[in-house]
């Protein structure tokens, strides 16, 4: 039996632990079928050849810079049929200064308001908040979601612009504070897919460090978003 192929494609920002939070799920896609590549460059997305014989490509590059011929490479594969997935920043707020790759995923990240100015250290914690993951109609009963309420985090809370092309399976709410410049409840997509031609999306936005990604529900999700967004058997593996 022919295993599927996944590359995994890391790095940018040390902060969100490329290296070892993509290492979290190398051991699962390898028990799921599927021969792992891992690449440190998003260039790999420049090659053809590569790109045709993937099925899915989990990326983990937090802001950083991709070429233009890479961002095409990616979006020609996606649209011939291999699945696109990750979490946070590292698919949310990857290649900022390229319009076509925020096409492609169809959310950005914003910010991640912070606490109180007056609770504030200058640490990263600064942006650790409670909140909520609200499941919406269509996560109750899509695949990936299926079975998981809502629930409780305490961690950066994405404030994501987007488009009305993604199917939204979960939703976070930014509360109104003082201290804040907007003047009522934000609500922004905390879990969706996205239909790209013959591929498949998936971002969730829970994922800034090790122990969200390992809390139960959040890595359910993600494990559940790969294996939806890898090429499905009717999808064509053909590359222009």
């Amino acid at each position: 039996m022919t295993s599927r192929q996944a590359l995994v494609v890391r790095g940018g920002w040390d902060g969100h632990h490329p290296v070892e939070a993509t290492d979290l799920y190398i051991p699962f896609l390898e028990a799921s079928g599927f021969a792992v590549r891992v690449e440190e460059s998003p260039e790999i997305y420049t090659d053809a050849g590569v790109m045709a014989a993937t099925d899915l490509v989990l990326q983990c590059v937090t802001m950083a810079d991709a070429s233009r011929e890479a961002i095409a490479g990616l979006r020609a594969a996606v649209s011939a049929g291999v699945g696109l997935g990750g979490w946070h920043g590292g698919i949310a707020d990857s290649y900022r200064r390229d319009a076509d790759y925020l096409q492609l995923i169809g959310g950005q990240f914003a910010t991640h308001p912070s606490k109180s100015p007056d609770q504030c250290t200058g640490d990263q914690s600064d942006n650790y908040l409670p909140y909520t993951v609200e499941m919406t109609e269509l996560g109750h009963e899509h695949e990936i979601t299926a079975g998981i309420g809502d629930f409780e985090l305490t961690t950066e809370q994405y404030w994501v612009l987007h488009d009305d092309l993604n199917d939204v399976l979960a939703t976070t709410t930014h509360p109104t504070q003082p201290y804040h410049p907007w003047h009522r409840p934000i609500t922004s997509p905390a879990i969706w897919t996205r239909l790209w031609g013959a591929g498949r999306v998936f971002v969730a936005t829970p994922g800034h460090s090790l122990d969200v990604l390992e809390n139960p529900n959040v890595r359910t999700i993600i494990e559940r978003g790969l294996l939806w967004a890898a090429r499905t058997a009717s999808a064509s593996s053909d590359l222009v």
